[in-house]
């Protein structure tokens, strides 16, 4: 039996590349991998580490709207961050709004522009 040994990449729906990389590179710090090939569509894989985000400007099927306030009830992606609080202001300065994660733990939860949830948990570097 075939055993699966790692996540390698998440793929999210984008409606904007340009304004998909201005929060997931700009405000999060994302690196993007130059060696994405032409896949006959607009794109940028980023790297988390040793795994990637792929997002992918498609015609998104899911509706964007109506999506809960609280990212937690709803499908997201969830990734380590070293220090919570400034990522929170940075978050706040940007406008994008974020909830506390319900589960007592060192966690926020926000939205990028296309309405993906997001969980960001503190995982302090030690």
């Amino acid at each position: 039996m075939h055993q699966i040994r790692a996540f390698h990449h998440a793929s999210l729906l984008v409606a904007d590349t340009v304004q998909a990389l201005g929060f997931y590179r700009d405000l999060l710090g994302l690196q993007v991998d130059e060696g994405r090939p032409d896949l006959g569509y607009p794109g940028a894989w980023l790297q988390v580490g040793g795994c990637q985000i792929h997002l992918l400007e498609l015609p998104n099927p899911d509706p964007v709207t109506g999506r809960p306030a609280h990212g937690g009830r709803d499908r997201h992606l969830a990734l380590l961050v070293g220090e919570l609080d400034g990522l929170a202001k940075r978050l706040e300065e940007a406008g994008v709004p974020y909830t506390q994660s319900r589960s007592g733990r060192r966690a926020l939860f926000c939205r990028d522009p296309d309405g993906n949830a997001l969980e960001l948990i503190e995982l302090p570097e030690g």
